[in-house]
């Protein structure tokens, strides 16, 4: 066991027996294949941090000041490093070229084949342009033999023939730099050697094949993962020698070996045509996430499997590979598991060209052709429906799974497709072409056709295929014309429900989520009410479920693709469930859409309040708020909740009460504020007019012009807010003001106990627990409480009976309910000392009028006090 490998064994040697140790390197070390200046000590530092932890060998390296910003060591300026400087003295200052240096030194700190050295070449190539400059003092073309390099070698040079070129392979550093990396094995009589080009050296593989020899010159030597590794410089060598005698070199011999004849455990060069790209698949080992993909490859004497692992996996798109493309494949290892034979890519090369494979071409069918059991199919269509990815829980292991369902069509018929794992990831969209070669027709009672395809991990979906028939291209085309969304006018147009159609549009409103629960099998579902407009007319939307938690305010413009068109009430819906998409469009995929205040003005008609009547539709009013009420919790007859809050308007013609529901009551309104509110549903509650806003209306800002001829809100309170004597007011008076004394408060019902069912008082009991009402018969916890105080309200010109009820209660006794109820509890007549000191007690009110027909006189019900003194 080598040195540095035992320093890292003994930290575990507790833990793991020499042989287990050596036996975890081995497993793990195809995880580094994508990184070849990774050696086998960092290998055997990553099976100590599976076994003791990586904090804790971070602890221990920071303890010895390593991996530490605060242990950064400044560069010197060394002998070495003093004649590197000098090359560029006309340039910098010595203080400027440690700076740089330094700040290079710590860019990258985490990459370990950078070093000081390769810092002033860097900064000397920046100043000085030189044409690949051998760093040595021997004559051109001087070489080592390889068999005689050793670790730690600086600045060598030695020549051989090219046996193996990787194909480059992109990388991130840790801070985040992207760069490439190429292996080339180079040889000579006495050895082999591989050298590690870094992106600024592969520009020199150019011109170079397998087979060329090469001069490699200002190379540092170091131990790798499978033996010595010449690593590159910015200004090293790496050119083909033109004059050398091939005779001096071992002999490069490309022998291409017929599928057919491959045998396992060896490495063979193939030359093929790509019949199949599955997509891509995700893997997780040892705690590490991976990719993988297998190509299916044919040549005259057979097919074979070959597969890209991690990083190589890239190859398919830089290289831009597709089924038809002929391939020679350098290096491929060949493995046998159950029997059959497959090749794997590790160091070799892809070289794509035109190469002599005979043509092979997949038997495309038409989609009205195919039929349950048919597998193995290959077919292309348009995508004319999609849906977005679905999660699910394997029952078998808990784990998580994905799917996605899309339709393609072609002239013939259409059918569903579904995908499965990270397929369903692939950036497919409605209107793509889809070239699907590997999937399997099965019956699907719930498709429209009856069937439908099932991919898997060997089928290949390829979006938009290059070099389509001109036919192909014309048919798929008109199909493609054929899939724009449809205005709103034409949807109202369809004669036949559950009809599934796109439509685009702004929305007018939005409502609150509300939970029911189904009967079928009691399940607990989600729906939401909105409205779109596209200008040609509104409709009116139900979201369902997942599709209720989707973020939209009014004006928002959306696509909604395959919304189902039902008729609910001689009214049209569309229904947006789990195979509808909802696609938020920004302003420029909106542009051909009315804007929301364009769209308002063609769908709803201004109207003053007092214009106002019963039961108008589509009519928007402007008022500012001059009074705001707190929010109640009610109950619907079913138990369930809902929150109700009333807001009172105005505008130059009349006041309105505005009756707030769900999530519309939750929103905070100031005194003061103008609203502009949209299709509210009008009505007369107790002949006073009310705008309810809920589902299908809107509450938004008015514009700069509609706020010109509002009123403000003193202006407001002051033709409101009429100030009266009580010998003046009149039967149904509302919002007078008035003032006057209190006199003949009655103190004997000021804490009113009702069923919470059927309202009835239930008399001044003790509930302790659970009590049952005499009235209705129905059961509850707690009474209702309201606090009450009717008294007579005197000025000097009359007198009128007034109640005051809850918050005014509270804020004539200035104590809050609970406070109130608590003490009268115990002792009924304990506030009424309390009470005898509001006699004489001036107060300002704002109140409504009503005539009390029992008693056939007057009553004021106060809505607010403005003062109290006395």
């Amino acid at each position: 066991m080598e040195k540095e490998i035992l320093e890292q064994y003994n930290k575990v040697k507790d833990i793991l027996s020499e042989e287990e140790f050596l036996a975890e390197m081995e497993e793990i070390r195809p995880n580094y294949n994508d990184l070849p200046f990774i050696n086998d000590a960092d290998i055997a530092a990553d099976v100590v941090k599976n076994h003791i932890g990586a904090s804790d060998i971070s602890s221990s390296k920071n303890s010895a000041g390593e991996n530490d910003d605060s242990s950064f060591e400044e560069v010197v300026m060394t002998d070495e490093l003093f004649k590197k400087y000098e090359e560029v003295k006309e340039f910098l200052s010595q203080e400027e070229f440690l700076a740089k240096m330094n700040a290079l030194k710590k860019e990258n700190a985490e990459v370990s084949f950078m070093n000081e050295e390769t810092f002033a070449d860097q900064i000397i190539g920046e100043y000085i342009e030189k044409d690949n400059e051998i760093i040595t003092d021997r004559e051109e073309y001087s070489s080592d033999k390889i068999g005689l390099l050793e670790d730690g070698d600086k600045e060598k040079s030695f020549t051989g023939v090219v046996k193996i070129i990787s194909n480059p392979k992109s990388f991130m550093t840790k801070n985040n730099k992207a760069g490439k990396v190429c292996n080339v094995e180079v040889e000579d009589n006495t050895g082999k050697i591989r050298v590690v080009l870094w992106t600024e050296n592969i520009k020199h593989l150019k011109n170079i094949s397998e087979g060329d020899i090469v001069h490699v010159g200002g190379v540092d030597i170091k131990d790798g993962y499978s033996g010595l590794e010449a690593t590159m410089r910015p200004r090293s060598v790496f050119e083909k020698v033109v004059d050398a005698d091939p005779a001096d070199y071992p002999e490069y011999v490309e022998e291409i070996t017929p599928i057919k004849d491959v045998e396992a455990d060896t490495t063979v060069n193939v030359i093929a045509r790509i019949v199949r790209i599955p997509p891509v698949r995700s893997y997780n080992k040892n705690g590490k996430d991976g990719k993988v993909a297998s190509l299916e490859l044919q040549d005259e004497s057979g097919t074979i499997s070959y597969t890209l692992w991690n990083k190589n996996v890239d190859l398919i798109e830089s290289l831009d590979l597709n089924d038809g493309d002929t391939v020679k494949i350098l290096q491929a290892q060949v493995r046998e598991r159950n029997d059959e034979k497959s090749l794997s890519h590790w160091d070799g090369r892809i070289i794509k060209g035109d190469f002599d494979v005979p043509d092979f071409v997949h038997e495309v069918s038409k989609i009205g052709d195919l039929d349950d059991g048919d597998s193995d199919i290959a077919i292309i269509g348009v995508v004319t429906k999609i849906q977005d990815i679905r999660k699910f829980k394997r029952k078998s292991d808990g784990s998580d799974g994905q799917l996605r369902n899309f339709t393609i069509a072609d002239d013939t018929n259409s059918i569903r497709v579904t995908l499965w794992g990270d397929a369903a990831d692939m950036d497919i969209n409605k209107g793509d072409i889809i070239k699907l070669i590997g999937g399997n027709v099965v019956y699907d009672e719930y498709a429209d056709e009856g069937h439908s395809i099932n991919t898997n991990f060997s089928t290949q979906i390829t979006v938009n295929p290059k070099n389509l028939s001109e036919e192909d291209s014309l048919l798929f085309n008109s199909i493609k014309e054929s899939l724009q969304p449809i205005s709103i006018e034409q949807v109202l147009l369809i004669d036949d429900e559950n009809v599934d159609v796109d439509v685009m549009g702004r929305i007018m409103s939005i409502g609150d989520i509300r939970t029911f629960e189904r009967p079928s099998d009691g399940s607990v579902g989600h729906v939401r009410s909105a409205s779109i407009s596209d200008g040609s007319g509104i409709i009116q939307l139900s979201l369902w479920d997942d599709r209720t938690e989707i973020a939209m305010d009014v004006g928002d413009a959306f696509l909604f693709e395959n919304a189902r068109l039902r008729f609910t009430m001689d009214s049209y819906n569309l229904n947006i469930g789990s195979s509808s998409r909802v696609i938020k469009l920004n302003e420029q995929e909106a542009q051909f859409l009315p804007s929301f205040e364009t769209l308002e003005k063609m769908i709803y008609e201004y109207r003053e309040i007092s214009d106002i009547d019963e039961y108008d539709e589509n009519v928007y009013v402007v008022g500012r708020i001059y009074e705001v009420f707190d929010a109640r919790e009610l109950e619907r007859d079913d138990g369930s909740k809902y929150l109700l809050r009333n807001i009172e308007i105005a505008d130059n013609s009349l006041a309105a009460r505005v009756s707030l529901w769900g999530d519309n009551a939750k929103r905070n309104f100031d005194e003061g504020e103008a609203i502009k509110i949209q299709n509210p549903r009008v009505d007369y509650y107790n002949d006073q007019l009310t705008l309810n806003v809920s589902g299908n209306s809107a509450i938004v800002k008015p514009s700069d012009e509609e706020l010109l001829n509002l009123p403000s809100l003193e202006e407001l309170k002051e033709s409101i807010y009429v100030q009266k004597d009580i010998e003046a007011i009149e039967d149904e008076d509302v919002n007078v003001r008035l003032t006057g004394t209190l006199h003949d408060i009655m103190s004997e019902r000021l804490v009113l106990k009702k069923c919470p069912h059927c309202g009835n008082t239930i008399g001044d009991v003790d509930i302790d627990g659970e009590t049952t009402c005499e009235f209705c018969d129905e059961e509850f916890d707690e009474p209702r409480v309201t606090l009450m105080l009717p008294a007579t309200l005197v000025d000097d010109t009359g007198e009128i009976g007034i109640t005051f009820f809850d918050n005014l209660v509270e804020d004539l006794l200035e104590m809050s309910k609970d406070e109130i109820v608590d003490i009268t509890d115990d002792d009924p007549g304990a506030l009424d000392g309390k009470i005898e000191d509001l006699e004489d007690l001036t107060v300002e009110v704002i109140a409504n009028v009503r005539f009390d027909e029992y008693n056939e006189a007057r009553r004021l019900n106060p809505r607010k006090i403005l003062q109290k003194y006395l």
